[in-house]
C-alpha cells in the first residue's frame, strides 16, 4: 500500500529557565513588557506531525510518501527520515522561509511562553498530489493532517477528486478553521482522527451531532490517553480499546502521531479498526517513553509481547506480520552541528 502524508514539518525547539516567569512581571507594568530569559538547557526536536506519522510508519516496515513544505535547512532531517524508509521526494523546498519551528520556554513551574513559525508550512498551499501520484505510480490512501489551512482543504477537494481513499486529521487545526471548512475536511474520510476534546470541538464548528458527524465518515477514531481509544462508525455500537501500560515516566509528545502511524500500518492487511488501534496504541506508548515524537526505536519482538500482555495471545499472533519489517533505527535525539 502507497500512503502518501500530508501535513506539517517541523523542528522544536524547547529551553528551559530555572526560575519563574512570574517572579519577571512587574504589576501595573505589564502593558510594557521586555524580558530576557537565561535558560540552562535546549533540546532540539524533529517534529510536525506528518513527519512524526511518517517516521513511526517507516519504523513499521512502510515505504510512506511525505507531503509538506520546508525550507533549505531541511537537509540534514530529510537525510534521517530517507534512513528510516521515508520518501521525502514530494517535500517541496521553499526558496525563501525557514522550516516550521516552535520556539519555547519552560520555567520551574512548568509555565511556558512559546512562539509558532509557520515559515515554510504556507507554501504546502501550492503542492499539488496528482504530481505526487504520478510519481508513487498509484496512491492507495492519502491522510491530511494538520497543515497549512488552504493546502488542507487542497489536498482533501484533490484526494477525492482524484479518486483516492483519504483520511482526516483536522487535530490542532479546528482552533484555526472556520465551520464550513470542518465540513470540507469531513466529505467522505475514510477515517477520523480526534482526541476526545476535538470530537466535542467538531461537532461545535460544523454544527453536526455525532450521529451527523458519522453519516458523513466510514469511521471516527478517538484516542483518549490513559483510557485508550474509541471508535465509532454509523449505524455499530462503539468500541473501546484499551491503552498499552507505560513503563515509567512518559512524555507525551508525539504519542498521538505514533498512534495514527500504527493504525495506518495495520489497515495495510486488513480493514479491522480494532485490530489497526491495537497497533497504534501499542506504538503510541512506545512513543510515550521517548523524549521526543521521533526518538523512539522499535523493536518487533517486543511490540508483540505489550500486545500480548494488553490484548492476548491472539491478538499479538493477528498483528504479527505488521512487525517482522520493523526496521531497527538510531533514533536518538541530539543537539549538534547539524543543529547548530
Amino acid at each position: 500500500m502507497r500512503i502518501a502524508v500530508t501535513g506539517s514539518i517541523a523542528t522544536d525547539h524547547l529551553l528551559t529557565f530555572p526560575g519563574r516567569f512570574g517572579d519577571q512581571l512587574i504589576e501595573g507594568e505589564l502593558d510594557k513588557v521586555s524580558l530576557s530569559f537565561l535558560a540552562d538547557e535546549l533540546e532540539v526536536r524533529r517534529g510536525g506531525v506528518a513527519a512524526n506519522i511518517a517516521f513511526g510508519l517507516g519504523a513499521l516496515g512502510l515505504r510512506p510518501l511525505l507531503v509538506g513544505a520546508v525550507g533549505r535547512d531541511f537537509a540534514e532531517y530529510g537525510r534521517r527520515l530517507e534512513a528510516q524508509g521515508v520518501d521525502t521526494g514530494s517535500v517541496h523546498v521553499s526558496e525563501t522561509r525557514h522550516t516550521a519551528r516552535f520556539i519555547c520556554t519552560t520555567d520551574r513551574d512548568q509555565h511556558q511562553i512559546g512562539t509558532f513559525y509557520a515559515g515554510a508550512m504556507s507554501e504546502a498551499r501550492h503542492i499539488a498530489l496528482a504530481p505526487v501520484l504520478a510519481r508513487a505510480g498509484g496512491l492507495d490512501l492519502v491522510l491530511v493532517s494538520p497543515n497549512d489551512p488552504e493546502a488542507m482543504l487542497r489536498h482533501t477537494s484533490e484526494a477525492a477528486g482524484l479518486g483516492v481513499a483519504f483520511c482526516a486529521d483536522p487535530s490542532q487545526q479546528l482552533a484555526r478553521l472556520d465551520g464550513e471548512e470542518v465540513r470540507l475536511l469531513l466529505r467522505g474520510p475514510r477515517v477520523l482522527f480526534t482526541n476526545a476534546y476535538e470530537a466535542q470541538l467538531v461537532q461545535e464548528r460544523t454544527g453536526w451531532t455525532e450521529r451527523q458527524v458519522l453519516e458523513r465518515v466510514g469511521t471516527w477514531v478517538i484516542t483518549r490517553g490513559a483510557d485508550g481509544a474509541r471508535i465509532l462508525a454509523s449505524g455499530r455500537p462503539a468500541v473501546d480499546v484499551a491503552a498499552v501500560p507505560a513503563d515509567g515516566p512518559v512524555e507525551p509528545t508525539g504519542a498521538g502521531d505514533a498512534f495514527r502511524a500504527g493504525f495506518l500500518a495495520a489497515t495495510v492487511r486488513a480493514d479491522d479498526p480494532v485490530r489497526a488501534a491495537r497497533l497504534g496504541a501499542a506504538l503510541a506508548t512506545t512513543a510515550l517513553e521517548s523524549v521526543g515524537p521521533q526518538a523512539y526505536t522499535l523493536d518487533g519482538e517486543m511490540l508483540l509481547a505489550r500486545i500480548a500482555d494488553t490484548y492476548g495471545p491472539e491478538a499479538a499472533a493477528d498483528l504479527a506480520p505488521e512487525t517482522r519489517a520493523v526496521r531497527a533505527v538510531e533514533t536518538a535525539e541530539t543537539v549538534g552541528a547539524a543543529w547548530s
